[in-house]
């Protein structure tokens, strides 16, 4: 459970997602309204409860959150180190949550920025603009984001004041402005999603990307564009750091489901040290979002 959620929490202090030693906690903001959502381990099944007047979506959900619709039968390894870490992984799913219209603000505001800028970004629109979580969310100091008609509704000051430039924001806010027919993507076929998302202004593959693993549940849906991914991959197989076109290629045996390829490589093998200047990187590849 631990892996398949994980992708969700956005930074240290993200208000809306956190793991604590009872589980973990989620503070979303479904079709029906605002929700927390608690999920705990007992005894080797799930226990879910939840909180307010999303209370019945957010539970008729959590198969899927869990990755119930994923399905890793025909997962071939093509690689030593997949071959290795595939019967320790091989109980990890792809998340659905299905709220493709939130989970689409999150990765744009990660597009072009570090990943540090970034979760500060959400942080800081999050708790001005978003509500207390319900039930015992609220305790635990989370909070739920903004509707899309909140996000629609942010003036131009405050998501400069939290440091998403005018690009971004307004990608936000055009997107937020068709969000039920995004949330409509999570009962569409992968395909028929990934072309509506890819549709919208400002949003690219690596976007799209981002908002199928967590919210579509697809698991062919690799992190092209993204800074360090193509980095981690082409040197876990390779033993040299390469860029997208030969991560496409380590990856290309693995079609349909190449995520899946790729979240495996990564989990063994961790994240290559990351050297260099303290200075502001592009989180991803600036010309492909």
């Amino acid at each position: 459970m631990d892996r398949t959620l994980a992708p969700f929490v956005r930074g240290s202090g993200d208000p809306t997602s956190s793991r604590r030693r009872d589980g973990w906690w989620f503070a979303w903001t479904s079709p029906e309204g605002p929700v927390t959502l608690h999920l705990a381990d007992d005894g080797g099944e799930v226990a879910a409860e939840a909180w307010g007047p999303g209370e019945r979506w957010m539970l008729e959900q959590v198969p899927d959150l869990l990755g119930e619709r994923d399905d890793p039968n025909g997962f071939t390894p093509h690689h030593d180190l997949v071959a290795r870490a595939w019967p320790e992984l091989s109980t990890w799913r792809v998340p659905a949550n299905g709220l493709v219209a939130q989970m689409l603000v999150c990765s744009v505001l990660e597009q072009k920025v570090t990943g540090r800028e970034a979760f500060s970004s959400q942080r800081q629109l999050v708790r001005r603009f978003g509500s207390p979580a319900p039930g015992p969310g609220e305790e635990l100091g989370l909070v739920c984001p903004p509707s899309s008609a909140g996000w629609a509704r942010i003036p131009s000051w405050a998501w400069l004041r939290a440091g998403v430039d005018g690009s971004r924001s307004r990608t936000v806010v055009g997107a937020m402005r068709v969000a039920g027919r995004l949330d409509e993507c999570a009962r569409l076929p992968l395909a028929e999603a990934r072309a509506r998302l890819r549709s919208l202004p400002g949003v690219g593959v690596w976007t799209v990307a981002e908002v199928a693993q967590r919210a579509l549940g697809d698991p062919d849906s690799p992190s092209f564009g993204d800074y360090h991914v193509a980095k981690d991959v082409t040197l876990a197989l390779d033993g040299e750091i390469g860029d997208d076109a030969r991560m496409a290629e380590l990856l290309a045996p693995y079609a349909g489901q190449r995520y899946r390829a790729q979240r495996v490589i990564t989990l063994a093998a961790g994240q290559r040290p990351r050297r260099g200047p303290r200075r502001s990187l592009p989180g991803h590849l600036p010309t492909r979002w």
